[in-house]
């Protein structure tokens, strides 16, 4: 699947990313857990270079929990502090007081603010609140809620300013494409939604041979192609003629993958 997609909000916020850097003390870093690497943009980590920087793998809950103890280990090498969390019920999130207290300090005024950066859809809103206790900024299950900036008041001296997510460019590696299009960081209207279900069927097999016909018994020895031919046909997903409406079967087996329903799995393997 070759992607080739950068709209120009994107742009807009690689702008407001580089603008708004010298306000804060401190940034936090946040990756998709089930794809540290694939979520992670090249073009964020060289803005962010120098400034004092938390980690944070979010919607660890839908990872592989022995990959993201690979991971953590892996990303606390580059010298920043690194944390795994649910950010809809919390979890993980009571050693972000350490972390912080490892990399940063507040600016002149005794306010320490702080940045959120990540891709679209990786949960950045959800953290903000969850750290706000409430509904402070704007949450959707779709890339592309957070349109601009906001600044969020989590406690008297710690503020925090939310930004819209930024892919880079181009994907020169189209299995990343293929990652962010499976984990829903890319709107399904710019992604081959079938190539990507078909995809993320294959490494199933490949990699959780059973969890596919767990969930689906009719999977069982079946190759991609057949089981959502099969699963649209269990569906009644059907076009006019009596065809299997392959696009409405692929949708519904990313949306089980996307909401944990076939287990949790990491994308990503420890380079």
């Amino acid at each position: 699947m070759s992607l080739h997609w950068y709209p120009g909000h994107m742009a807009k916020a690689r702008r407001l990313l580089r603008a708004h850097l010298p306000l804060v003390q401190v940034v936090f870093e946040l990756l998709d857990a089930r794809i540290p690497y694939s979520s992670r943009n090249p073009d964020i980590a060289e803005l962010l270079a120098g400034k004092p920087r938390v980690v944070v793998l979010n919607k660890e809950d839908l990872a592989d929990p022995r990959a993201t103890r690979a991971w953590l280990a892996y990303l606390e090498q580059e010298g920043y502090p690194t944390l795994a969390v649910n950010s809809l019920t919390g979890k993980g999130l009571d050693k972000l007081e350490e972390a912080l207290r490892r990399v940063a300090r507040p600016g002149r005024t005794g306010i320490l603010r702080g940045m959120v950066v990540g891709i679209p859809n990786v949960g950045k809103s959800s953290f903000i609140n969850r750290l706000a206790r409430g509904r402070a900024a704007a949450v959707g299950a779709k890339p592309g809620v957070t349109k601009g900036k906001q600044w969020i008041k989590v406690t008297p001296n710690f503020e925090l300013l939310d930004t819209p997510g930024v892919l880079w460019p181009r994907f020169e590696d189209p299995e990343v494409g293929l990652k962010l299009a499976v984990t829903g960081a890319l709107k399904e209207e710019v992604i081959d939604v079938e190539a990507a279900a078909l995809w993320l069927a294959a490494w199933l097999q490949e990699h959780y041979p059973d969890a596919l016909a767990k969930r689906y018994p009719l999977a069982a020895g079946k190759a991609p192609e057949e089981f959502l031919d099969e699963l649209g046909r269990h569906r009644g997903f059907f076009l006019e003629g009596g065809c299997i409406d392959r696009v409405k079967a692929a949708v519904a087996l990313l949306k089980d993958f996307r909401e944990g329903r076939l287990g949790r799995f990491t994308l990503d393997p420890i380079a």
